[in-house]
């Protein structure tokens, strides 16, 4: 049995992760490209995982069937991503490279959910006994490099690309995530697919809403990197009018204090 004290840590741990996010700090090794290399990479095998497992709900969320991933599923998926790590992204084109990380940190984290069954939230599933979540732990071996979920996103894809759309396309499996793609990234449809995802986030409650009692809800992504979207707070209001202009009149008119939520409940399909 947990003790009071040591429940009362892990909530602090717990909340103290809630509220903050690592900063953008480039890993040069990563940041070569070859822009002459037209060759596309092969991402059918995530393709299929995908279509055999994900499912997109009423409201337009996506959630992922774990419960139902077989031997057939799992060798497809290991697969997968035994081929990205055979492969090194670097004598490819930067469009190529940016849907190849993509494709492989959301393949990685659906491994980590199937690696814990039973766990009802990706916080649950770090290494050891104080981790919140996965992040931090070496998850492949690539070009000699030992490579955490976390290096992906914060080493790799934001720092090399400084594109805010990155975090709606970078799953960590919970509710209140951007949607897992149903289709694999690729390099050659990455910028219309980047531009799908935020378009599709950003009109979900879970992105902006208002209560009933007229406060402004916004996604915690918007406090963890605020700093990926805009300056300030009036800069961030001036990018959601752009992208909610339906919401535009009362974002122009609230000046009171943005409640940030997030759900981190797994994104598994409901039974």
């Amino acid at each position: 049995m947990v003790g009071p004290t040591l429940t009362l840590l892990l909530a602090f741990l717990m909340s103290a992760a809630a509220s903050a996010a690592p900063a953008a700090e480039l890993w040069s090794r990563w940041d070569v490209a070859d822009e002459g290399n037209p060759t596309s990479l092969d991402h059918s095998a995530w393709q299929n995982f995908l279509d055999r497992f994900v499912t997109t709900l009423a409201d337009n969320r996506t959630v992922v069937d774990y419960r139902s991933v077989d031997s057939a599923g799992r060798r497809l998926l290991d697969g997968y991503i035994e081929h990205l790590t055979e492969t090194d992204p670097r004598s490819y084109n930067r469009r190529e490279q940016l849907a190849y990380w993509i494709n492989l940190y959301n393949a990685l984290t659906v491994r980590v959910v199937l690696d814990h069954p039973g766990k009802g939230s990706i916080q649950q599933m770090g290494r050891w006994f104080f981790s919140i979540g996965p992040w931090d732990g070496e998850m492949i071996e690539l070009a000699g490099e030992s490579i955490s979920l976390g290096a992906i996103e914060h080493r790799i894809l934001r720092p090399i690309w400084k594109d805010h759309r990155i975090h709606f396309v970078v799953n960590c499996a919970s509710l209140g995530c951007p949607n897992l793609g149903a289709r694999a990234y690729t390099g050659q449809a990455i910028e219309a697919m980047l531009d799908q995802a935020q378009r599709e986030f950003l009109q979900h409650p879970r992105a902006v809403q208002f209560d009933e009692d007229g406060s402004l809800v916004l996604s915690r992504i918007f406090n963890w990197y605020r700093s990926d979207f805009a300056v300030d707070r009036s800069a961030l209001f001036n990018y959601l009018t752009t992208q909610r202009p339906d919401l535009a009149g009362r974002l122009n008119d609230f000046h009171g204090k943005v409640i940030y939520r997030y759900d981190w409940q797994l994104n598994q399909t409901p039974r």
